[in-house]
């Protein structure tokens, strides 16, 4: 798919897929109405029964649901990822007002550097599917050694080191997790397969309908001629 329809805002993408699925029904039910003027492919296309149209219907529905189902989870787990290494992050942030002026300055330098990391290099990776699990986060790794190597002074800069540390775990499982899902994607065979049971039932529909022409161009020729002899 390319990325100008990805990019688009969601009424334009609705207004483009409305409109090429009307294209394609109109191409389809166009040739096969032209095929319908030989008597031997107009009895064929009529012995296709009209009580296989709501099984095609079901089954094409069936499979646009399971895609969708598929990508709101993986969105639902993206976003849930995101808030928690925001979370974690601020977190940190929050419990290094604990240490000394220096550690906290330098702690709070390397998270927003993991931030800046994130947005302006990460995000455009994964948005490529560029980015993968073995890439580290720099900022982020000196961050956790720079916490594990704090000396606490009292009970509450331990207490704050312990929670530090684990806050940048949490931050570094929900980075893997967001690195993860943005390898997700619909297969290729899933795109097939909705394709064309969707164009099988366009041509469904067509073929039942193939001898309803009573508003073609070449049935209102003869019928003109038709009252012009009488």
């Amino acid at each position: 798919m390319g990325e100008w329809f990805l990019n688009l805002s969601i009424p334009w993408m609705a207004f483009v897929v409305f409109a090429a699925t009307y294209v394609v029904a109109a191409c389809v039910y166009l040739v096969v109405v032209r095929l319908a003027v030989d008597d031997r492919r107009a009895r064929a296309f009529k012995a296709f029964s009209p009580g296989m149209l709501p099984p095609l219907g079901i089954i094409f529905g069936l499979l646009v649901g399971f895609v969708a189902v598929q990508v709101w989870n993986d969105f639902d787990k993206a976003k849930l990822a995101v808030a928690t290494e925001a979370s974690s992050l601020r977190a940190v942030v929050l419990l290094g007002e604990t240490l000394p002026a220096e550690q906290r300055m330098h702690l709070r330098t390397l998270i927003n550097s993991h931030i800046e990391e994130a947005v302006n290099r990460e995000w455009p990776a994964m948005a490529h599917q560029r980015l993968k699990l073995a890439t580290l986060p720099a900022a982020m790794v000196e961050a956790l050694q720079l916490t594990v190597s704090l000396k606490p002074q009292d009970e509450s800069q331990r207490i704050a080191q312990r929670e530090m540390v684990s806050a940048l775990h949490r931050a570094a499982d929900a980075r893997r997790q967001r690195i993860i899902l943005s390898q997700s994607t619909v297969g290729p065979v899933k795109w097939a397969a909705i394709l064309l049971q969707g164009l099988w039932a366009l041509i469904a529909i067509a073929m039942v309908h193939s001898d309803n022409r009573r508003h073609s161009p070449d049935n209102l020729c003869d019928r003109q001629l038709r009252c012009h002899h009488c």
